[in-house]
């Protein structure tokens, strides 16, 4: 039999965005102990009165708990529950302190004054006309959030989704929902196709409806495209289609038809050659990328064979003089590539750390430097491009920052309509280049310039899909040098000396006894202890021992994001051992807090902030409802609403720690990340710090990442088109 349960909202415990279910704090009438009430909430508030139905539970570790089955609620009438409702962050603009403000001067009837007579809130101190406009504007946007999130939760939307398509979508969400659920999967960021699909469930679509069918192959091909596929074989898209549409093949092949003539899809034959021809051998290519490619193979030929714009210069003559002008000796595979780049149009050097990158770059710099001043220089990140200009002492900046994208315009300024100006661009990380980004540059790159790539090939394939400096370099259509010899100053450094054992299949060696090592490995196999073990060494041993500060100087590593020794809960206990207090929001189950350590987590081309983005939160305003965080010393606001883009960052996965190099660094290798023990992985991992790496874990797991050297197979056709 259900119990009737009324009381008002004291705080809310926790809450869960995604599916709504939160834990509240009741503060029911005529008792002083609050109450512990459980259920599915639609956006709770502190203050706002619940009616509910439900039935009392005693739960082995909470104790006894009101369990709601159906509840409805009504605006606070009390000025304590007022005050609370106002203060609690739910209206932009207005914060604890200035709710207490206007209660003071409205009491009981200060929802009636936001509501009726917004303007009367000139007479409270610190409320302008700016202010109300905002106070009036949230005021109307929690009307219709809570209309959309009404009409989103009886189809089993979340709270966290819910927000998400309202901003996306705005006053629409409820007419694009209705019309094409699945909409939601590629425009609004978090919601994949599953969800998309329960909703269209709820809503009365089909299985084999049509626009279900196409909406779940394009899914297919995002999901395929996160996992670094530019294209994948038509047979192994129709299978996994059918698998997850669960639906007959002449359903899929038809839709697949149907997409492809409306260009949203390419379909390609990818045989190599006659004397390897497969019938009916086909590549299934969402369109951006297939246009990608096909840009990255037309502008490279162009250039190839295109003429300098600049007069010849004597390869022989002008090493002989580098060397003179920077006093420094030359190996021979240096020679030869300070020589190939005063000859070719387009060329790579490609080596690990330690082989002399660094050197050579400033050599072609220096004698470009005689017939030139257009020369520019970039990475694809932030902190890539700011050791760039470090080491070669002239300003790089990142590729998107070079081809100045245009929000307004919604694409990068830079084309082939507005090329760059330069003569000689060099990119430094080239192997984190993507299909994308890679067409974006050479697109805006003029014929006559010089074009030299620099990386790693052994290092993490890009983000984005592609390997395109592996197809450029496998192609053999552009000169490459390869670096292998490791100078002197760089042998002294055990880091640099095991990162080429390992890229040769060889397990590191550690010199623990040595003072000057500054590669550890500390042996623990229990998951808990390797946790307790990191947030100590980052917390306090490191920076007593190596005068480091543990949030700017020290970041932990992780091949995972699940687990006791993911991100996700590494930074959990990171940020409470180095962060533990102070002013903070919740966001779901994220907790933000002041000088706290944080990650972009999708390219934000509004904010000019990208994927892999590290920063810090330097102000907190809970009254206006936003964040700001400083990346490398550009301070960027961040509404609560946006705060999905933002993770924590004490510890990050290896793939975005591409293009980084960091002071320190601690790395969890457990039996427990088996899955996705490579050798480029541990490689790309140790070669990102630059005095200390240590690794806890264990010596199976190591040796099973070293051995491992099969790289998870890409599909692209670059390295065809270039031949």
């Amino acid at each position: 039999m259900l119990t009737e349960l009324t009381g008002q909202i004291e705080r809310i415990t926790y809450s869960n965005e995604e599916n709504g279910f939160t834990v509240v704090r009741l503060k029911t009438f005529g008792q002083k102990e609050l109450v512990t009430v459980v259920g599915s909430f639609l956006a709770p508030v502190p203050g706002v009165i619940l009616k509910m139905n439900g039935e009392w539970i005693n739960h082995a570790r909470y104790g006894e708990q009101f369990k709601v089955i159906n509840y409805k609620t009504e605006v606070p009438a009390t000025v304590y529950g007022i005050k609370k409702y106002l203060g609690s962050g739910l209206i932009k603009g207005i914060g604890p302190v200035m709710a207490g403000r206007i209660v003071a001067e409205f009491a009981e009837d200060a929802l009636d004054v936001i509501e009726n007579n917004i303007q009367k809130l000139r007479g409270v101190e610190g409320i302008g006309k700016k202010r109300i406009a905002m106070i009036q504007a949230a005021w109307e946007e929690q009307k219709e959030i809570r209309s959309v999130m009404l009409f989103l939760q009886t189809h089993g939307v979340g709270i966290g989704y819910a927000t998400r398509i309202f901003r996306e979508y705005g006053d629409d969400s409820i007419k694009v929902v209705t019309e094409n659920p699945y909409r939601l999967a590629t425009d609004v960021f978090g919601i994949g196709f599953i969800t998309a699909d329960n909703i269209a469930e709820k809503l009365g679509f089909a299985k084999d409806a049509v626009v279900r069918i196409e909406a779940g192959i394009i899914y297919v091909l995002y999901q395929l495209s996160d996992a670094g596929h530019v294209y994948y074989p038509y047979e192994s898209l129709v299978e996994k289609s059918m698998k997850i549409l669960q639906v007959k093949r002449d359903i899929v092949t038809k839709a697949i038809s149907t997409i492809a003539m409306e260009k949203r899809i390419v379909i390609e034959d990818i045989n190599d050659g006659i004397e390897d021809f497969i019938p009916n051998n086909k590549g299934v290519f969402l369109s951006r990328f297939y246009l990608c490619e096909i840009g990255i193979a037309s502008n490279l030929r162009k250039l190839i064979f295109s003429a300098k714009g600049i007069r010849s210069i004597d390869a022989d003559k002008a090493v002989v003089w580098v060397q003179e002008e920077l006093s420094i000796r030359l190996a021979p595979k240096q020679v030869e590539a300070v020589k190939r780049s005063n000859i070719s149009k387009v060329m790579v050097i490609t080596g690990g750390p330690g082989t002399g990158k660094t050197t050579i770059i400033n050599a072609i710099i220096k004698i470009y430097s005689r017939v030139t001043q257009k020369i520019m220089l970039t990475a694809p990140t932030g902190r890539a491009a700011k050791r760039m200009s470090e080491t070669t002492g002239r300003k790089a900046k990142t590729i998107h920052r070079l081809l100045e994208y245009s929000f307004g315009e919604g694409g990068f300024k830079k084309n082939s309509e507005n090329p760059l100006n330069c003569d000689l661009l060099i990119v430094d990380e080239a192997s984190m280049m993507d299909t994308a980004i890679m067409h974006y540059l050479l697109r805006a790159l003029p014929g006559e310039a010089v074009f030299i790539l620099v990386g790693d090939v052994n290092q993490l394939p890009s983000i984005g899909p592609g390997k395109v400096l592996n197809d450029i370099i496998d192609s053999k259509k552009v000169p490459v040098v390869k670096l292998k010899e490791i100078f002197r100053q760089a042998k002294q450094s055990s880091i640099i000396v095991n990162a080429h054992r390992i890229n040769m299949g060889k397990m590191p060696v550690f010199k623990h006894l040595e003072k000057n090592t500054d590669l550890f490995f500390m042996e623990e196999d229990d998951p808990q202890r390797a946790l307790e073990i990191i947030t100590d060494l980052v917390k306090t041993r490191l920076p007593a021992k190596f005068n480091l500060d543990p949030g700017k100087d020290i970041q932990v590593l992780t091949p995972m994001h699940k687990g006791v020794v993911g991100s996700g809960n590494l930074n959990e206990k990171l940020q409470e051992a180095l962060n533990p207090g102070g002013v903070e929001i919740k966001r779901g189950n994220r907790v933000y807090r002041l000088n706290d350590k944080v990650m972009q987590i999708r390219n934000n081309y509004d904010k000019l902030v990208f994927n892999g983005d590290i920063g810090w939160i330097v102000k907190i305003s809970p009254e206006d409802q936003v964040l700001l965080i400083s990346f490398d010393g550009r301070d960027i606001v961040y509404d609560f609403a946006q705060l999905d883009e933002i993770v924590l960052a004490y510890a990050v996965s290896v793939h975005k720690a591409q293009g980084s190099e960091y002071p320190a660094v601690v790395i969890p290798l457990l039996m427990q990340h088996y899955i996705l023990l490579q050798r480029n992985l541990i490689y790309t991992a140790i070669t990102r710090g630059k005095r200390l790496v240590v690794i806890v874990g264990t010596k199976k797991a190591l040796a099973m990442g070293v051995r491992n050297n099969k790289i998870m197979h890409r599909y692209t056709f670059l390295k065809q088109r270039l031949m």
